[in-house]
């Protein structure tokens, strides 16, 4: 039987900065909730906790465009390479200040230094396109890379907490740390595949986010990245209200799943219709599908509505990179993917801390009505902007990006 994922693999080299790329991208999910795990056991203070991971956090989402940019301008090896750097000793420096008991000061700087980290899935994406664009095996190889970023989630952020808990309260972000020296290193090294740079003709400056096609994508997944963000945050307010918090795990392994599964089967697929076509269908799904989590008021209930309410997120990411592929410069592709992770980013933190206020106010069930209005959102602003992700809307690309940059 044809193997679409054996296919892309067969490419010389295609092995090797995949898995780095994975172990590179642990971080991702290791050090944001690592560093409330360590910091909440050794200081004592959860505020202090939440503010240094937020500190990060956002600094990343922030700088991570900003960083990629410079990828596309300069090449992977020569941005990573510094950016990585001070990422490492950033949080070696917060790791020393946190077992040494520093000024709170300190443990705020580290964290806006370690920051730095470039973004991993973008650069591996843009390899994957060097080698594969525009022929069928990169809507593939974009699969295999979201359902990565799937298992990044599951696994990073639980075995983050759990070395923390098992060993000792630092030891989340030192594995976190040792994750993104070792698997950057092997990345980097991988020099045969790093994507050529193409710089754009007449000196031009221009930044990916300054493109539609970027802003509708990236503004439309803010609100998707506040979808899972709130079906992590309810599924453990409404386990412990059901006085069952030990299923929350297992709900939310549930939810990642569904999207697991179904995104792997997309990418065996070679569908011929337009990925902003697809795109909109997906998040249509994703609309109807949070509708049953308002009347799921048992652990199965709950458990069966989230796995079909995570069925079209893969799906959804996978058609999102791939319109980016297809409607960004290649001079910008890095970047272009960036901002788009970065959208999910920080949707998902102010999807946690608006389903959070939510279930205070309100109730663990009625959190998930911000999945409901994050999912109409998302998909009014798709359907709203199709001429623009189809590249019909040329006048507004024109003004964004010079001629040639098209």
């Amino acid at each position: 039987m044809h193997n679409p994922y054996s296919e892309i693999f067969r490419t010389p080299g295609t092995k090797g900065f995949a898995a780095a790329a994975f172990i590179a991208r642990l971080p991702i999910a290791m050090a944001p909730i690592g560093i409330v795990a360590m910091l909440s056991q050794t200081r004592g203070e959860y505020w202090l906790a939440g503010g240094v991971s937020a500190t990060f956090a956002f600094t990343n989402a922030f700088l991570a465009p900003q960083i990629s940019r410079l990828v596309d301008r300069m090449g992977q090896t020569a941005v990573a390479v510094p950016t990585t750097i001070v990422s490492i000793i950033a949080f070696a420096a917060l790791l020393v200040a946190t077992n040494q008991d520093w000024p709170a000061w300190t443990l705020f700087v580290s964290a806006f230094l370690a920051a730095a980290m470039p973004s991993v899935p973008a650069m591996v994406r843009a390899r994957w396109t060097e080698i594969f664009r525009d022929r069928p095996e990169l809507n593939t190889a974009f699969a295999f890379e979201s359902a990565a970023d799937e298992l990044v989630y599951i696994a990073g952020a639980s075995l983050s907490v759990g070395l923390s808990v098992a060993l000792f309260p630092e030891a989340g972000m030192l594995a976190s740390t040792l994750f993104l020296a070792f698997g950057m290193t092997a990345f980097i090294l991988q020099r045969a595949s790093e994507p050529k740079v193409r710089p754009l003709e007449h000196g031009s400056g221009g930044s990916a986010i300054a493109l539609w096609p970027v802003r509708i994508v990236t503004f439309a997944l803010i609100f998707v990245g506040a979808i899972f963000a709130t079906a992590e945050v309810s599924s453990v307010a409404i386990t412990k209200e059901l006085g069952q918090p030990g299923a929350a795990s297992l709900v939310i392994g549930v939810y990642a799943l569904g999207s697991f599964a179904v995104g792997l089967i997309v990418g065996a697929l070679n569908l011929q219709a337009p990925k902003q076509r697809l795109l909109a269908i997906s998040l249509a799904i994703i609309s109807l599908t949070t509708l049953p989590l308002l009347v799921a008021n048992t652990v199965p209930l709950l458990a069966i509505a989230i796995f079909f309410s995570g069925v079209a997120i893969s799906p959804t990411f996978i058609m999102a990179f791939g319109i980016i592929e297809r409607r960004v410069p290649e001079a910008m592709l890095t970047e272009g993917i960036t901002w788009v992770m970065t959208g999910i980013g920080i949707g998902m933190a102010l999807g946690a801390f608006v389903a959070g206020w939510v279930v205070d106010n309100y109730g663990a069930q009625n959190g998930f009505w911000v999945s409901v209005v994050a999912g109409m959102i998302a998909f009014v602003t798709v359907l709203a902007g199709q001429k623009a992700l189809a590249g019909e809307d040329e006048g507004n690309l024109v003004s964004a990006v010079p001629q040639s940059a098209k």
